[in-house]
């Protein structure tokens, strides 16, 4: 990974000031290697809040008012259409980039971001949080060390009891689909994550909107999805996710890697979003490796600024994000 030196705090701009703009812009600024410089959003009071939390900060109703500022990187979480347009713009104007998920909506616009990334030799991130809790970190530790054995399977769970409150999430066009491209994302990201990426050699799915399968030309977007990925090794990993589903709790959030010495798990408790125990199995016996609390929501974005900090510029590890879209576009290809 190259380096360039840094003599001042990165100057960033936050495109986007929602809920979730504003926890990764305070998990940005608390680790006190940036300078937020610049908020942008086209609601006012959306920009006043942010700007609460960094109030030399210069308030912009626009990406393009943002641009016409002196800064180093952007971080953006706008609605899903305009995030790889947006990374794409920034990253040839000079800026190094940290974007929400999912980068692009199909795999041809993230491999598009990752181009523009390297051409411009910027750092380049994506909001992938569940690879940073503590949980996931142990997993993939015992997964590749080789303490499990011979990974054989993967249970992906992300089931959600509500659906997403913005309008923009059920137009296709803006979104790009619906619980796959929103939870399933990160299902695929953590078990080839955690895998090293293999090979992917089949995709079978099925989508629903509503209990019905959704037809190819359908512009609706699916609420419940399940998957069956067939890697190269001959493993083979099951996804499955929803929104509105029935679940007798907000959610269920489960990531389960089987082995031939042994399996791991990590589930949220009591259908909670943040709270997560890691479990290893062996037959009948279990044993804790973590437990909640634990405070991991902003930690890719802290991750990231200090990546920035340190003068990191493109990492090729990013054409990883092009194999994961790969696999969503092969799950909705096949449910068609």
């Amino acid at each position: 990974m190259g380096r360039q030196n840094a003599t001042r705090l990165p100057r960033i701009g936050f495109l986007g000031a929602g809920w979730i703009g504003r926890h990764r812009m305070k998990a940005m600024i608390e680790t006190g290697r940036i300078d937020a410089a610049v908020i942008a959003d086209p609601f006012d009071e959306m920009a006043r809040a942010a700007g609460d939390l960094a109030p030399a900060a210069k308030l912009e109703n626009s990406f393009e008012g943002l641009l016409e500022h002196h800064l180093d990187a952007v971080v953006i979480a706008t609605p899903s259409a305009l995030h790889a347009e947006q990374s794409i713009r920034a990253l040839e104007h000079g800026l190094a980039v940290f974007c929400q998920k999912p980068l692009g909506r199909t795999a041809e616009e993230v491999a598009r971001v990752v181009d523009a990334a390297r051409n411009a030799n910027k750092l380049l991130g994506v909001d992938l949080s569940y690879r940073y809790t503590n949980g996931m970190q142990q997993v993939r530790n015992m997964v590749r060390s080789g303490e499990l054995g011979s990974i054989f399977a993967a249970d992906m769970v992300f089931h959600n009891a509500y659906g997403p409150d913005k309008p923009w999430f059920y137009d296709k066009a803006l979104s790009g689909g619906g619980c796959v491209i929103d939870l399933g994302v990160h299902l695929v990201d953590l078990a080839l994550w955690t895998l090293d990426f293999p090979p992917v050699r089949s995709v079978g799915s099925a989508i629903f909107e509503s209990g019905k399968p959704l037809a190819r030309d359908d512009n609706r977007v699916e609420d419940f999805a399940i998957a069956a990925i067939e890697l190269e090794t001959g493993a083979i990993i099951r996804i499955a996710c929803s929104w509105r589903l029935h679940a007798g709790r907000d959610a269920i959030v489960q990531a389960t890697f089987m082995g031939t010495r042994g399996s791991a798990e990590m589930r949220n408790i009591d259908g909670s979003y943040y709270d997560f125990a890691t479990e290893r199995f062996a037959g009948t016996q279990r044993h804790i490796l973590c437990s909640p609390p634990e405070d991991w929501g902003g930690r890719a974005a802290s991750d990231w600024v200090r990546k920035l900090a340190d003068g990191c510029r493109f990492d090729p590890a990013c054409e990883q994000l092009i194999e994961v879209a790969s696999v969503l576009d092969r799950i909705y290809r096949h449910a068609a």
